[in-house]
């Protein structure tokens, strides 16, 4: 199975050191001219709190269609994991907005299926050549590696993913098992830890955390395992 082009030498993040490093410095310059960082932080969390007022106001309805469909299209699945459950754990319950949440997750995921393998199929194909994916080959003995090595593999964004299997004409009903399951540890992860956050509760920061971890590490046992065999 090939997913990417010619194996290049892994290099040094330099973009993301880039950013690490300007951080730092942005944050060195407001100190040394006497900008009052608390202030700053609480300027901060008082308009992510308009936010999340403006997202309470149009109600789950309005919030879960946009889960359903704009991931589909390249919007972050976790700043919406992220965001769901000090919205509306007060109206839902913490076990509701989960459940809402991987139910639109679930047709996200149909629709980036579909998007794939239909009706965007032409263009997505030409983008994928142009950029040097290559599609991966999907017989019935090797489907369900394909599906675990392409979404345990780090580095492409979860939609691209979607794509990437529905190009590859992979079985609708193991794509939507491997992709739901593959996703859900980090949805659970993201859906306690905004909560947390915003709560200033440690602990359920800390196990948020902990099923961050976990769940990196799992993968990467998985693709390593599943990428072994398929070679």
């Amino acid at each position: 199975m090939s997913i990417v082009g010619p194996v290049k030498k892994r290099k040094l993040p330099v973009v993301k050191l880039a950013i690490a490093v300007l951080i730092v410095v942005v944050v060195a310059v407001l100190a040394l001219r006497g900008v009052d960082l608390r202030e700053l932080g609480r300027r901060a969390v008082a308009l992510v709190d308009q936010g999340l007022d403006l997202i309470r106001a149009a109600g789950p309805l309005v919030f879960f269609t946009a889960v359903a469909v704009l991931p589909a299209i390249g919007a972050p699945l976790s700043v919406f994991s992220l965001m769901a459950g000090e919205a509306f754990a007060a109206r839902l319950t913490m076990t509701g907005v989960v459940a809402c949440t991987l139910a639109a997750i679930a047709v996200n995921l149909a629709l980036t299926y579909w998007l794939a393998r239909y009706a965007l199929r032409p263009l997505l194909m030409r983008l994928l050549a142009r950029y040097g994916y290559s599609v991966p080959r999907v017989t019935p003995d090797n489907a369900l590696t394909v599906a675990l090595v392409v979404r345990c593999t780090p580095g492409p964004p979860f939609f691209f993913q979607g794509y990437l299997l529905g190009c590859a004409e992979m079985p609708f009903r193991l794509y939507m098992i491997v992709s739901w399951l593959a996703v859900l540890p980090w949805t659970l992860a993201f859906v306690i830890l905004g909560k947390a956050a915003r709560e200033g509760h440690f602990g359920k920061i800390a196990t948020a955390l902990g099923l961050l971890v976990a769940t990196t590490v799992a993968v990467q046992v998985l693709r390593r395992k599943f990428a072994n065999r398929e070679s």
